[in-house]
């Protein structure tokens, strides 16, 4: 689905992108494919879902968050409360983390330089933005809610979640969307850990209390790969196959 300049808070991908006549061969790609990236969307949700308990290892008094109907309930844990393994969930995030780094990152680089100005033209896409500010915004957004997730303050070049203004080219985009997934990164690696505080994010739905380090990841990853959608239908309108799609 092609979305209009839209807050990183709308989810809703689709990774469905037809193209006439495929092979068997092809097909089964693409099968294998899409079933991976259910499960990977199918995972974030789970964990950001109204009804999971976020167990706040971030926190020195041991809180633990829990979410029911869209409701923050802020409450003391005691010996009976149920908690997540900050650790195992940290390691699973981890690898869905670089399947999304790898499909986007290679998704961005296929699309040649000329073509970063892309944007559609037939149908109803009236200020929507072109393929290079599509992955400027993806990584501005990481950036911030990484930021937030490591206790920073959101880096200045960011923008309003589309980027510094000096990065135009292909190249720099490339770098900048690179970098993005560094810190990202570094963020899901401090999951678990106490050693730094966490922050709200204004960009983000969760308020102070309710932001931990592992729903601002899952949230990031979240909108990373909504766009990611939206940059095969782009790559696939100029006649490229995404590299994850490809036999």
């Amino acid at each position: 689905m092609l979305t209009k300049n839209t807050s990183c808070l709308k989810v809703g991908f689709n990774m469905q992108d037809a193209c006439s006549g495929p092979s068997n061969k092809a097909v089964a790609k693409r099968g294998r494919h899409m079933r991976q990236m259910e499960v990977i969307f199918t995972f974030l949700l789970l964990l950001g879902c109204n009804r999971i308990a976020l167990a706040q290892t971030d926190r020195p008094d041991g809180t633990v968050l829990e979410t029911q109907r869209g409701m923050a309930v802020h409450r003391q844990a005691d010996q009976g409360a149920v908690r997540l393994d900050a650790q195992r969930e940290k390691r699973a995030l981890q690898v869905l983390f670089k399947v999304a780094q790898t499909k986007i990152v290679s998704a961005a680089d296929a699309m040649p330089a000329d073509k970063y100005g892309f944007v559609p033209t037939e149908g109803e896409f009236k200020g929507v933005r072109t393929f290079g500010q599509e992955v400027k915004h993806l990584a501005a957004t990481n950036f911030i809610l990484a930021a937030a997730a490591l206790g920073e303050d959101p880096p200045t070049g960011a923008g309003d979640e589309t980027g510094p203004e000096t990065v135009r080219t292909k190249a720099e985009i490339l770098d900048y969307l690179v970098e993005s997934f560094v810190r990202l990164g570094r963020a899901i690696d401090a999951i678990g850990t106490n050693n730094e505080p966490v922050k709200s994010s204004p960009i983000s739905p969760l308020k102070h209390a309710e932001a931990t380090r592992l729903a601002l990841a899952v949230e990031s990853m979240i909108h990373a790969l909504n766009h990611y959608g939206q940059m095969v239908e782009y790559l696939r309108m100029n006649g490229i196959v995404p590299p994850a799609s490809r036999p």
